[in-house]
């Protein structure tokens, strides 16, 4: 049990609030945050989407329909073994009555597949797989903040159209990386571009000098980081060691954030492209929010922490438009209702469960170019949700009439 790791549980109740829990099955609302607090995502998600969770709980009012709002948490340790323990504990003994984040594809495919067995609501920001909205798609399930295809067409179509139009792929070598170049590629050839070559790397990899060269010598003008957490920063460290993007190549990395940007700093994380799906920086709105997470946090929020907190919100919205937290007809207010908050823009949810909003290409300042802590992105190209994003009819979803 020592493995499950579940963290003390954060209450968040309003007073007198039991008065009117009628509709909700135990008198309480409980959500559970499962995602990678200790590994190599611990920043990408880790603890500060647990905070917020508590945010988008409190912004709420501490309850819906007169019950509390009661967040609990857990690190997964990127197993999926472990993951699965915990969510049949959180589902089977602890009235958790749905589980969110859940960063690593293959973690959240294996908790997606037994929240649908015991018709359990899951929302995803932390994986990154296509299939969880795809073949393997659930009722209950719910895929925020970005995937792979999103990924794929904002950092390899979108790029394109900047002038990026020939690659080198410097790729992981395991399911992951192979799904990121292909998809990219597709886009990139989609667009115009071409695919001069690819080199692959071990995961958890410490050497890329010989990748790297590689890379350089092909003469792409960009080189796509096929990759992930640690694996992309230290082959863009090595990259700045190189001078490959001083020397005019450019440094795509398909999935990083604004998180492992701040780990990286900017002298060598400057002019690498990439895609997120928020800024905290875009407007008004999302420098509010962001200002009230950094006071908590000491930071400013990704998207997957952005994206949580709409997910929780959205779930929460969801509970109190069908006047009950029961399964069914809260996935049904979620495929319903409109998704508008500091997350997403005119948002909506297909059938597949996919939630389709903008999506932002990015270019990492140079650090003359950045003006405050944090000021690390220009914004190349914004993506709309209906091009980012995978058809619900072309999905592959079994849900979803063709």
């Amino acid at each position: 049990m020592k493995l499950l790791a579940i963290a003390t549980a954060s209450v968040i109740a309003a007073s007198g609030a039991s008065a009117s829990a009628a509709e909700i099955s135990d008198g309480k609302v409980k959500i559970g945050i499962l995602n990678d607090q200790s590994g190599v995502y611990a920043d990408f998600g880790g603890k500060w989407s647990v905070e917020a969770a508590r945010m988008a709980a409190e912004d709420f009012g501490g309850s819906v329909q007169g019950a509390p709002i009661e967040i609990v948490t857990a690190d997964h340790q990127n197993k999926p073994d472990i993951a699965s323990n915990i969510a049949r504990q959180w589902y089977d003994r602890e009235q958790v009555d749905a589980i969110m984040e859940l960063t690593t594809s293959s973690v959240a495919l294996a908790v997606q597949g037994i929240s649908k067995d015991k018709k359990k609501i899951d929302v995803v920001t932390g994986a990154a797989t296509a299939e969880l909205t795809g073949k393997q798609c659930s009722p209950y399930g719910f895929h925020w903040a970005y995937d792979t295809h999103a990924l794929a067409v904002g950092t390899g179509g979108a790029l394109v159209s900047q002038g990026g139009d020939t690659w080198y792929f410097l790729t992981a070598d395991y399911a992951f990386g192979y799904s990121l170049e292909e998809q990219t590629s597709t886009f990139v050839n989609a667009n115009g571009g071409k695919v001069l070559g690819a080199v692959r790397h071990p995961l958890s990899s410490t050497d890329y000098s010989s990748f790297l060269l590689q890379a350089q010598s092909s003469g792409a003008k960009v080189i796509g980081l096929a990759n992930a957490g640690l694996d992309t920063a230290n082959a863009i460290k090595q990259a700045a060691e190189f001078g490959i993007v001083a020397s005019g190549q450019r440094l795509a990395a398909l999935l990083f954030t604004l998180a492992e940007v701040h780990g990286l700093g900017l002298e060598a994380a400057q002019g690498l492209t990439l895609t997120e799906s928020f800024y905290w920086d875009r407007d008004d709105q999302s420098r509010e929010f962001s200002q009230r997470f950094f006071k908590r946090t000491g930071r400013m929020p990704n998207m997957i922490h952005a994206g949580t907190y709409s997910g929780v919100l959205q779930y929460l919205k969801a509970i109190d438009k069908a006047e009950t937290d029961a399964t069914e007809a809260v996935a049904a207010a979620m495929h319903e209702m409109p998704v508008e908050d500091v997350f997403a823009r005119n948002g909506r949810v297909g059938a597949n469960g996919r939630l389709i909003s903008d999506v932002y290409l990015m270019e990492v300042k140079k650090p003359e170019e950045s003006k405050q802590p944090w000021d690390y992105y220009k914004v190349l190209a914004t993506v709309p949700g209906d091009q980012a994003y995978i058809k619900p009819a072309d999905s592959g979803c079994p849900l979803v009439t063709p």
